[in-house]
């Protein structure tokens, strides 16, 4: 019996769900319902809204605008998200799509673009950041949805960072070659026990040399290399998940 249901489509909604209430979907998610998915009156869908779990409902009117939903029964209790927090400098499109979903797919629950020194994209397109990680939550079976936080400079994240929360630093010039290791030799315990975490992955130029000296000097911090080559940031940000994860995180 598999864990989640894969095969009714799933669509995530800003509304309170609760058994017998109809629930309108916007203009985007009603083509994507009626028109990509060519649903019906009468078939059923899974809907989320991050805060109440998992319910099936039946579209009970479709229309061109507008299509509604008729909330049934739970098929999920909510599931609390990992305090994760990843760090990243912004990315262009395409690139920053991808990231985000990777992201979402591998338990971070905050977004918070950084800028750096070194980094090529200012400008971040929040909404967008928000449509992919809805995209991708649906798609995985998650029940939680990020909180993406707006661009801050490398200088004030420093400041505002709550010391108790571990900051694994991805450098490619750190010394740690083994991360693993690195990361298990901390003696701490997982991030699905409420331990507080955040990744921090560079622009494609890498941290100036300040930056790094900064980023060394920090309390609760720990700079790791992700291996012999040298990794886009895209590549980085799911290296670095997958490492965490695996290691301190709920893959246990």
């Amino acid at each position: 019996m598999p864990l989640h249901d894969f095969r009714t489509p799933r669509v995530y909604v800003d509304a309170p769900l609760k058994e017998g209430e109809n629930v309108p979907l916007d203009a985007g998610q009603t083509n994507h319902v009626v028109n990509a998915l060519r649903l019906k009156t009468g078939d059923s869908v899974l809907v989320f809204n991050g805060r109440e779990g998992e319910w099936r409902a039946s579209l009970v009117h479709t229309g061109k605008r507008i299509a509604v939903l008729s909330i049934e029964a739970r098929t999920r209790e909510q599931s609390v998200a990992l305090d994760l927090h990843y760090l990243f400098a912004p990315l262009k499109h395409a690139r920053l799509d991808y990231m985000t979903q990777k992201a979402v797919e591998m338990g971070a629950s905050r977004l918070q673009p950084v800028i750096t020194r070194h980094t090529q994209v200012s400008r971040v397109n929040l909404a967008r950041m928000r449509a992919n990680a809805i995209e991708a939550a649906q798609q995985c079976g998650l029940l939680m949805l990020p909180e993406i936080r707006a661009p801050l400079s490398l200088e004030r994240m420093v400041a505002d960072r709550a010391t108790d929360r571990l900051l694994v630093f991805c450098d490619e010039q750190a010394d740690v070659r083994d991360p693993i290791a690195a990361l298990s030799a901390m003696g701490l315990g997982r991030l699905d026990e409420g331990i507080p975490l955040a990744v921090l992955i560079g622009p494609e130029g890498g941290f100036a040399p300040e930056e790094r000296r900064m980023l060394s000097t920090l309390p609760n911090t720990i700079r790791l290399s992700l291996g012999p080559r040298i990794l886009r940031a895209d590549t980085a940000a799911v290296a670095a998940l997958a490492l965490v994860g695996a290691v301190l995180g709920d893959w246990r």
